[in-house]
């Protein structure tokens, strides 16, 4: 497996959701173009192949040459003989996606009424008359990004089929998105979006039962598989809801809390009976069992007995209501897991993605993927399982 950057004593592994794809990233005259080196670095750790082109003003807030270090191709900052923007942008260009960010108010209605008077305003002409991806993500103070007419033009160039990144509004300013957002956004817009129109509802990560007033049972859960599968559904254009413990929460989803077993299969059951979903993914570490509920705080000091009490199976539950969702794919934890999965095929799961506990809490993992068709071994990192587990579901 292929590794990036070092953050702490912990290196992150590299994605290869961008492997393959030519990204020429705009850079206009905001003073968040200097996030743009930490955004190319991100785009490359994704895969991405990445050209950077600048306005004048930007210029002025960051060299060229740290985006052509941080890109590993020389900073287009003019359009000159070698007609650039129709090499990377035009009919039978190289690039598989213009992202422009920052992008300033100037550059939004400029682009909206298809004025070009720098190099990102060429190249956005050049990508939109080509029907290629782009990605737009304003950056500007909140009062310019208030202004009527900045927001006609980002209606207009929504109605175009062209991907706006909302800002974050803070401090008076509509500051640029995070980069992770900027990162899934892309990917997004590079998918296609074969799972547009779906609903996912996926759990996450672990449950946490009270044994007193001070401590709880949990399990060594992340919650990271759980994250994945999201942001893979979202990536492929499904709307997604994750029903998890609260500091789990994701940016691209609908995020609905719930800390013990108890919780989330209320919640699994209130959001069935409210609609359909089109997959039902228990991939949480769902509590099994319970602890007798003991008053105040047990000593310390002495040896005690507790009793564990079963819990329903909220898989099971799922199955049985009304607006039971159309596909169903369980978890089986344990060392003979695989085995063990099939029973869950006579209840009704559609697939079963079986692991053993080692795969808890862990970056990479190895999993079966069951179905009654056969079985496929997925390796690597939780991204990229979760990218296989939606390849055989879809």
């Amino acid at each position: 497996m292929a590794y990036g950057a070092r953050c702490g004593d912990t290196m992150i592994p590299i994605r290869t959701t961008l492997g393959g794809k030519q990204i020429v990233l705009g850079i206009t005259g905001s003073i968040a173009a200097v996030d743009c080196v930490r955004l190319c670095h991100a785009l490359r750790r994704c895969g991405a192949d990445v050209q950077g082109v600048m306005t004048e003003a930007a210029c002025g807030i960051l060299h060229p040459d740290a985006v052509t270090y941080a890109t590993g191709h020389e900073t287009l900052t003019r359009c000159g003989g070698m007609v650039e923007h129709v090499t990377y942008c035009g009919d039978g260009g190289s690039a598989d996606l213009l992202l422009i960010a920052p992008a300033t108010a100037n550059t939004i209605c400029k682009i909206a009424h298809g004025i070009d008077d720098t190099p990102v305003t060429t190249f956005a002409t050049t990508a939109i008359g080509r029907g290629m991806p782009v990605v737009l993500v304003p950056a500007m103070h909140e009062s310019m990004y208030r202004h009527p007419g900045v927001r006609a033009c980002l209606d207009t160039l929504r109605i175009w089929g062209i991907t706006i990144v909302d800002p974050r509004i803070e401090e008076g300013k509509a500051k640029i998105a995070a980069i992770d957002t900027i990162i899934h956004e892309t990917e997004r817009a590079l998918s296609g979006l074969p799972l547009q129109g779906k609903t996912v509802l996926i759990t996450s990560g672990p449950c946490r039962e009270r044994l007193d007033d001070v401590r709880v049972l949990t399990t060594r859960s992340s919650g990271r598989m759980g994250k994945e599968l999201a942001r893979e559904a979202s990536r492929l254009g499904a709307e997604v809801w994750v029903v998890h413990e609260d500091d789990l929460f994701l940016p691209y989803v609908r995020n609905v809390y719930a800390r013990s077993a108890s919780e989330m299969r209320e919640s699994i059951l209130s959001l069935c009976a409210e609609q359909i979903f089109d997959y039902y993914i228990s991939a949480a570490a769902i509590s099994d069992f319970a602890p007798a509920p003991y008053e105040g705080k047990i000593p310390s000091g002495q040896a005690i007995s507790v009793d564990l009490l079963p819990l329903p199976k909220i898989i099971l539950d799922v199955m049985q209501t009304a607006n039971r969702p159309k596909t169903i794919v369980g978890f089986k934890l344990g060392w003979n897991s695989a085995e063990e999965a099939r029973g869950l095929f006579e209840a009704g799961v559609d697939m079963v993605a079986a692991n053993t506990p080692d795969a808890l809490g862990v970056e990479t993992a190895s999993y079966e993927l069951i179905t009654k068709d056969g079985t496929v071994h997925a390796e690597g990192t939780k991204t990229e399982v979760a990218e296989i587990l939606w390849q055989h579901l879809r």
